[in-house]
């Protein structure tokens, strides 16, 4: 909880506008209230204007300071339509075409956040992934020298003693289904910058497998974790980031220092990562649903990394209190885009 307060105070300080394209969900609703009671910023809140009041009336949320936008009937459909159309992957879209694109909601705020009329975006929170990430991937670039789009979900811990002060990063949970040792070298750079950006730490990633330093292992997936910690760490020193890397580790060796001890790991991440990569979305999203289930911690994300904005595709089981949190973590990485990647 101590780092979505700090990051809370932060946001009091520099606002910022986070568009919902799923405004008549109760949770995002319940989210929104407590985004702009506590002065964070103003929620937007796409979709129906008339149902949005109505359920808000009916679960008794205040809409206060919290902008509500159909895409149909707003004032921003022209300009956005002709920006749609300048966009190389729907040249040549015919503008009636390019409309009907931008009445899905989540096409239009996608364009928010394109524009800057958001400053960030949170999403997925009663539809399919692919529909949520889909309008990102086509409309907002990646950063610099980043190749592919991936995902961390940030666990804060009760114990203080893992990660930065509780605050533990989770990556890929939710985009890169079987990624090469170069997508996870991407994967470990952006999540690394996301820690750095919401912490202020210096990152420790670990790359993870289910053996650690091994030396007589020629099995695949050992040598593409081998492989993707080399890059990680070659790509990290050509852009001048500052971080730690290590791998292949287990994931008690990441974590646990008297277990690194023991296997005889001696690295500045053995025992101390707040950064933990693993080797498919198969072995994060299980290991992340397990978290959730058994240690009932708070868990905010996926935070999507490697793009140039700030957005988050949200779990469909996510609660009122999640989506509140990841609203409060994208937020943050708005604040100062000069953080977002280290490249920058």
């Amino acid at each position: 909880m101590a780092l979505l307060d700090n990051l809370m105070e932060r946001l009091r300080n520099h606002p910022k506008r986070i568009v919902f394209p799923e405004g008549g969900d109760p949770r995002i609703l319940q989210a929104a209230r407590q985004f702009a009671k506590n002065k964070l910023g103003v929620p937007i809140l796409l979709g129906d204007r008339s149902e949005i009041k109505a359920k808000a009336a009916q679960l008794d949320i205040n809409l206060e300071h919290i902008r509500i936008i159909e895409p149909e009937r707003s004032d921003e459909m022209e300009l956005f339509v002709k920006k749609f159309q300048g966009l190389r992957r729907f040249a040549g879209l015919g503008g009636k075409d390019a409309e009907d694109f931008l009445k899905n909601n989540n096409y239009f705020a996608t364009m928010m956040l394109a524009t800057g009329q958001a400053s960030a975006l949170v999403s997925g929170a009663t539809m399919a992934a692919s529909s949520a990430l889909r309008p990102l991937l086509q409309i907002i670039p990646l950063q610099d020298g980043v190749d592919t789009m991936s995902s961390v979900q940030v666990l804060d811990l009760e114990d203080s003693t893992l990660g930065v002060g509780g605050a533990l990063f989770l990556a890929d949970c939710a985009v890169l289904p079987q990624p090469n040792e170069k997508q996870l070298a991407d994967v470990g750079l952006t999540a690394a910058g996301i820690c750095y950006h919401i912490t202020n730490a210096r990152p420790r990633v670990a790359m993870l497998a289910f053996t650690s330093k091994s030396k007589t292992s020629k099995l695949a997936p050992i040598q593409r974790m081998k492989a993707a910690t080399e890059l990680c760490r070659e790509k990290a020193k050509l852009m001048m980031f500052d971080l730690d890397v290590d791998g292949e580790l287990q994931v008690d060796a990441a974590l646990n220092p008297h277990v690194a001890e023991t296997k005889g790991i001696v690295s500045s991440v053995a025992g101390h990562a707040n950064v933990l990569v693993f080797p498919s979305l198969n072995a994060a999203n299980i290991s992340l649903k397990m978290i959730q289930a058994i240690a009932r911690c708070r868990s905010y994300g996926p935070i999507l990394t490697g793009l140039t904005k700030p957005a988050a595709e949200i779990s469909r089981g996510a609660s009122a209190h999640d989506i509140f949190g990841t609203a409060v973590m994208v937020g943050a990485q708005a604040i100062d885009q000069k953080l977002l990647h280290p490249m920058a």
